[in-house]
């Protein structure tokens, strides 16, 4: 063939094997760039969805950026793909909104290195932000007593660090709405020993007359006969004279006589007396006195007497006989004498009245009684004014209701538990039943808590060292206090909510009494069920008619801790019994055991049910209650923040944009 010179076979051959080399290689090399195109693609969307996931209330920051670079790195192995300069460069023009990305990278030939050829440049954008659809968020939320410590001295509240965190979640979720259609519905249960849940209730659905652990006052009856009023007077009078007494004498005219006859006579002719007359009349001298006197003899009698006094003079006419002389040379004399003799005369009248007795019966108080009081609550119920006499001494009190429940009639069961079929059992625990109505049968209904006339009772328990007051098994009982009551702030029903509304409401918050897990649950899922009581609320279809996901958000700072001598949901639970049988035994298993089957019964409704354990241990029971995946331990602010923050955007929805 090689001296064959008829034709061209080789030169040709050799040059179509060129040909042939270049359009097998150039797809070859096309092909493995697109490859690696389409890994870039994937690892780029993979960047900025966990840059945008990353997003937390600081925006678009150092700790976004590097999130976004790891899960590239991660998801492009520049090795594996042949690949030189590989670039990745996250962006965000709204601060972490949206969070865009490109990538670049260079690709190794394989064959069209030959036609000098190295690589092949690729380049790719992606761009992801976070939806939100149609939501109803409700917020259990522990409003207790400990929620208003400090986590470090002189620090803030835990409580103004779940503030913090409540509204970050509302800017979270806000942001991802914004410029959409979606609708986002909140709900709030605040609770501790019970839930602020009356102006939600229809007034039927509330008891007219309940028992209370209470005390009433007892009095001791007195019958006393007290004067009434005086009988109309009897009058008397009577006259009488004071001692008489001499207030002048003297010889008239200075005159002496003989005989006494001379001196009778001289007398006889003065101012016309008559021979031998004595004394003139009695005669008034100047004005008169009177006085007034009254006073209660010893009949009882009322005696008011009137004294005048009035002065009188009365003159008297004498022959007083006088010796002169020594023995028998003596002799008599006769001298006329005036005496002025005084008195005083007077004049009585006196006005006698018997008095009119009157029979007077007296009540007074005595002491309490402590027992177990029933109650007309249909005025109380309506938040208006009721009185009712459990003050000081029996006093009358006068109070409001501030919207605070007792729950409905329950058994005292050892455990409950949850199952489609019949739901919680045992079936007669009313209170338990998350969404049937109440009935005309009271059991059914719920009863305003009225703390103002809530009291336990106590008796005196000796010991060898003295001794203490407790709590009683009597039914009765002289002697007890005044039950620690708390009322939280205001639940509310599934409601959209500006910015401005969301932080007023997280500001009203208070922290108050004691944890009773399952009767924030029960009511968390009583207003979001849509089977339920608000049933109407909960169903209210969106604008846009999508359809809608719910989300129970239960937050708590501590474990269970309910108390026998408080009053609660649940009354006085040492004498009222609803929840033990003997007021005590296994008291917080129990109730945990009825919060472990709500917790069941909420999530069967298809509601995801978040727990976070603030500050506190994720308890068992706590962890057992959330949906899978759907539980948190925060230790501090910050961790409480980041745990709202995955519920955020566990609630909205991470989507390529591009």
């Amino acid at each position: 063939m090689l001296r064959n010179e008829a034709g061209s076979l080789l030169p040709m051959a050799a040059v179509g094997f060129l040909v042939l080399a270049a359009v097998v290689g150039g797809g070859l090399d096309l092909s493995r760039a697109h490859k690696a195109e389409n890994r870039l693609q994937a690892a780029c969307d993979a960047g900025v969805l966990a840059g945008r996931r990353a997003v937390g209330t600081d925006g678009f920051d150092d700790d976004v950026e590097n999130e976004a670079r790891a899960y590239f790195a991660n998801n492009f192995d520049a090795e594996q793909q042949s690949s030189l300069n590989v670039v990745f460069t996250p962006t965000s023009d709204d601060n972490g909104n949206t969070v865009a990305g490109t990538a670049e990278a260079d690709v190794q030939t394989a064959i069209m290195t030959i036609f000098d050829y190295d690589t092949i440049s690729i380049s790719v954008a992606c761009s992801a932000s976070m939806g939100v659809g149609n939501s109803d968020v409700t917020m259990v939320l522990d409003s207790t007593g400990s929620m208003g410590w400090t986590l470090d001295a002189g620090g803030p509240t835990k409580l103004s660090m779940l503030q913090d965190a409540m509204k970050n979640f509302y800017d979270t979720v806000d942001a991802s709405v914004a410029g959409g259609n979606a609708r986002i519905r909140y709900a709030f249960v605040p609770y501790s020993q019970s839930v602020n849940v009356g102006r939600l209730l229809q007034s039927s659905w509330l008891v007219d007359e309940m028992d209370i652990q209470s005390r009433e006052p007892q009095y001791e009856t007195t019958t006393v006969e007290e004067f009434s009023h005086w009988e109309d007077p009897e009058y008397s009078s009577s006259e009488g004279f004071s001692e008489i007494w001499i207030s002048d004498q003297g010889v008239i005219d200075g005159q002496e006589f003989s005989s006494r006859d001379e001196c009778r006579n001289y007398l006889g002719n003065i101012d016309g007396l008559d021979n031998g007359a004595s004394a003139t009349m009695w005669e008034n001298v100047g004005a008169g006195s009177s006085e007034d006197d009254t006073r209660i003899n010893n009949n009882g009698q009322q005696v008011t007497t009137s004294t005048e006094t009035q002065r009188q003079l009365r003159y008297s006419y004498s022959c007083v006989e006088e010796r002169r002389g020594w023995f028998w040379f003596s002799r008599t004399y006769y001298k006329p004498v005036e005496t002025v003799e005084q008195r005083d005369r007077y004049l009585y009248s006196q006005e006698t009245r018997d008095p009119v007795m009157k029979t007077v019966v007296t009540t007074e108080f005595s002491h309490f009684l402590y027992k177990a009081v029933e109650y007309d609550v249909s005025t109380y119920k309506t938040f208006s004014s009721a009185t009712t006499p459990t003050g000081d001494d029996g006093a009358d009190v006068s109070s409001t209701w501030p919207g605070c429940i007792e729950e409905r009639d329950t058994t005292p069961a050892a455990s409950f538990s949850y199952n489609s079929v019949v739901g919680i059992t045992p079936v007669s625990a009313n209170d338990l039943d998350i969404d049937s109505a109440p009935t005309s049968d009271d059991d059914t209904k719920w009863r305003p808590m009225w703390p103002d006339v809530a009291f336990y009772r106590t008796e005196w328990v000796s010991t060898r060292n003295g001794g203490y007051w407790d709590l009683t098994n009597s039914h009765e009982s002289d002697y007890g206090g005044q039950a620690v009551s708390r009322c939280p702030q205001r639940a509310q029903l599934l409601t959209e909510m500006n910015e401005s509304a969301f932080d007023s409401y997280a500001d009203s918050l208070i922290a108050t009494g004691n944890t009773y897990h399952d009767l924030g649950v029960l009511w968390g899922a009583r207003l979001s069920s849509p089977e339920g009581i608000f049933a109407s609320n909960v169903n209210a279809a969106p604008s846009n008619g999508g359809n809608v996901s719910r989300h129970l958000i239960f937050m708590t700072d501590g474990a269970m801790q309910p108390s026998i001598s408080i009053q609660s949901a649940y009354g006085i639970e040492y004498h009222d019994r609803r929840v033990t049988a003997n007021g005590s035994n296994h008291h917080t298993r129990r109730h945990n055991e009825r919060f472990l089957a709500i917790c069941e019964a909420v999530k069967a409704k298809g509601i995801r049910l978040w727990v976070i354990a603030f500050a506190t241990g994720l308890t068992d029971e706590l962890e057992t209650c959330s949906s899978d995946d759907s539980s948190f331990l925060a230790e501090d602010a910050d961790e409480l923040n980041r745990a709202f923050q995955e519920i955020a955007k566990e609630v909205g929805e991470l989507r390529i944009v591009q």
